[in-house]
């Protein structure tokens, strides 16, 4: 069956085939293709360090050694230990060392080649996992230390001080928001067996209702009708009376008993957030200024005066809920950031906060928006062979700030804006997974331009996207068209053709 012009594998073969007559430098290209250049040293006395949680493997260039000295020794993990390999490395004169970052292990010993002035080259262990022969930790070290000679190794992020003291009180403050809902899961499952079904009557079990009742029930009230009386009048989930059928059961002993514990559980780690608030308060004061922006380029295409006139202006609503934080970081956040990143659709107070805590405020970490996405595992996969490409599956990554995009992404998404109707277009045509990838990929272009240039966002009108988008499928189907030999006629040029037609 011959392959339709215009269908995909027909484009695909057209484009290995222009790669080809490059590749073999036809007349028509006369671009020739750069051979690679011989691998020369960057790094003469550059180390290379296997962390282990016991002991650390250290390798250095074996010029300069007295005869039968070996270039790889090994230190223990005690801070005497690391002294010791830090001072070795300093008498061999090394400038930079080369380290996996293997769990956590890696950190003091970062800090303490930080502060002799050795430059470390923090690496993912996924890159450097192919060691040629046997693997052990006596080739690993070698294998880095031949690696980072030649500049083959890819340094991996890492925020400065100000930003990893930040980094540690968010995540402190997740792990605290995941202890305490596995509290208030204990206390819902020792009331369902109860069979007092308090979840059901009410939209959230830990609200001011759901305490009130909690508390009443451990106090000795059994009476349903008593504890209906606790009931907020905003409550519209259920009705009285349905609520007097939920909390109708069998009491037992045991039962409340785990019921107490689990909710002084919840409590206690409702004060640790509060604390840890405050020490995060602190640690954003710690922090500096957002510097002077760089000019940021021209756009290609300007926004409309009216289309930013139009813009939807609707003030946020203050986050509210359990793991809402307990004081307000907006102008903190903001003097950080240079401006407001609330304002993106689908991020909030909390989501910012954190996000800073992992990506920090210097953009120029990244080259560009492109290499920022890629760093966050949001771009399409290159797994090329052949000339032929296999996959464009977005690689597999565990990083938080992802993460935290692909939640916004996902709350973006229910929102009557350009960004959710990005989602939801996408979600049609390539299915959930795919649009909140796409639609994280956006917010972290975004992002990017903002805290790169302290720019603020432009919630542009519905109809200036949708107009974009009908271009765009517009431009789609003229090349179709013009491919399969047709050409696109407006609907009116072809009415005007008629009429003029006599009889």
């Amino acid at each position: 069956m011959k392959t339709p012009p215009s269908s995909p594998a027909a484009k695909r073969h057209a484009r290995n085939a222009r790669k080809l007559q490059h590749q073999t430098k036809h007349p028509g290209f006369p671009v020739p293709v750069t051979p690679l250049e011989e691998l020369t040293p960057i790094h003469r006395r550059a180390a290379g360090i296997d962390v282990g949680s016991a002991q650390n493997y250290v390798a250095i260039p074996a010029e300069g050694l007295a005869p039968g000295e070996s270039p790889v020794r090994v230190f223990g993990a005690f801070s005497v230990d690391q002294d010791a390999l830090v001072e070795w490395l300093q008498k061999q004169q090394v400038n930079t060392a080369a380290m996996e970052a293997t769990g956590i292990y890696w950190l003091s010993l970062y800090d303490k080649l930080e502060m002799a002035g050795i430059e470390v080259c923090l690496v993912d262990p996924h890159g450097v996992k192919a060691v040629p022969g046997r693997k052990s930790d006596w080739l690993d070290c070698q294998w880095l230390q031949k690696l980072h000679t030649y500049g083959l190794l890819a340094k991996a992020f890492r925020p400065d001080l100000p930003v990893r003291r930040l980094r540690a009180l968010t995540r402190q403050r997740a792990e605290l928001v995941c202890c305490g809902a596995a509290h208030q899961h204990h206390m819902d499952k020792a009331l369902v067996t109860m069979n007092l079904h308090l979840s059901l009557a009410l939209s959230d079990l830990v609200s001011d209702t759901g305490l009130r009742v909690i508390q009443a029930i451990l106090d000795g009230q059994r009476d349903p009708k008593e504890l209906v009386k606790l009931r907020d009048v905003r409550c519209k989930k259920s009705s009285v009376a349905e609520m007097e059928a939920a909390l109708t059961g069998s009491y037992d002993e045991e039962q409340l008993f785990i019921l107490r514990q689990s909710l002084e559980g919840w409590q206690f780690y409702q004060k640790q957030m509060e604390e840890c608030d405050r020490r995060i308060e602190k640690a954003l004061a710690a922090i500096p200024k957002a510097g002077p922006a760089p000019k940021a380029p021209p756009r290609l295409k300007a926004i409309p005066a009216d289309a930013q006139a139009r813009a939807t202006k609707r003030p946020k609503r203050p986050q509210k809920g359990n793991n809402a934080p307990t004081t307000d970081f907006t102008a903190a956040v903001v003097r950080i950031c240079g401006t407001d990143l609330m304002k993106v659709c689908g991020l909030n107070l909390l989501s910012v906060l954190m996000l800073i805590g992992e990506i920090g405020v210097d953009m120029s970490r990244w080259r560009s928006a492109r290499a920022f996405c890629s760093w966050l595992g949001l771009c399409p996969g290159a797994k090329i062979s052949g000339g032929k490409v296999l996959s464009r599956r977005t690689r597999k990554v565990h990083n938080r700030a992802s993460t935290i995009l692909r939640l916004g992404a996902w709350a973006a998404g229910k929102t009557d804006t350009w960004i959710g109707r990005f989602y939801r277009r996408v979600k049609a045509r390539r299915g959930p997974a795919k649009a909140v990838t796409a639609t994280a990929r956006k917010l972290a272009c975004v992002i990017y331009h903002m805290l790169k240039y302290q720019e603020e966002f432009v919630l542009l009108d519905n109809s200036v996207y949708e107009a974009k988008v009908e271009m765009h499928r517009l431009r789609r189907l003229e090349k179709e068209a013009q491919a399969m030999g047709y050409q696109l006629i407006e609907q009116k040029a072809v009415d005007r053709a008629l009429a003029s037609i006599p009889g």
